[in-house]
């Protein structure tokens, strides 16, 4: 399977870099508004992958995925009600479309095509995490540059299946 990027420490980092922003800063209400929706989107496909997934390496991610980003998404909800933002409720118009997508298949035909969503999704935030890091004014490392494979959390290296 790809690798992925996001992680639950990233979206925690996120989430506390934006509670400490001003309820007037715009871009920051902006960027915790996709995360909320993203976070939401994860969970349902992870919930999603727990049951038409083929694979116990799909299946096990799934639960990991849902459970990461159910605890980003409250860290979230908080710094939005910190901010005095009124937060999505769950995901957006094309996050929904995807999972309406995903929910059609299932069995190999879902492993195959989940992986490559998550990996797609997850890169899309990678340009972002410079921008949290900013926020944070930490630096940059590049153990949190390379991607994470699916499941990774021995520290065992990665092999393709």
């Amino acid at each position: 399977m790809n690798r992925i990027i996001l992680s639950l420490g990233t979206a925690t980092l996120m989430a506390i870099s934006i509670a400490g922003a001003s309820a007037k800063d715009k871009p920051s209400e902006a960027f915790l508004k996709k995360a909320i929706e993203g976070n939401f989107a994860e969970v349902s496909m992870g919930d999603l992958a727990q049951k038409n997934g083929q694979s116990e390496g799909v299946k096990s991610y799934g639960k990991m995925l849902s459970t990461d980003h159910a605890a980003a998404n409250q860290k979230a909800l908080d710094a939005a009600k910190d901010l005095g933002m009124n937060p999505p409720t769950g995901p957006n118009a094309k996050q929904k479309g995807d999972y309406d997508k995903m929910s059609k298949m299932s069995g190999a035909q879902f492993d195959k095509a989940f992986a490559a969503h998550m990996v797609a999704d997850h890169n899309r935030w990678q340009p972002r995490r410079s921008l949290i890091l900013k926020a944070q004014k930490l630096p940059e490392r590049d153990d949190l540059q390379t991607p994470q494979p699916m499941g990774r959390r021995s520290g065992a290296p990665w092999r393709e299946p």
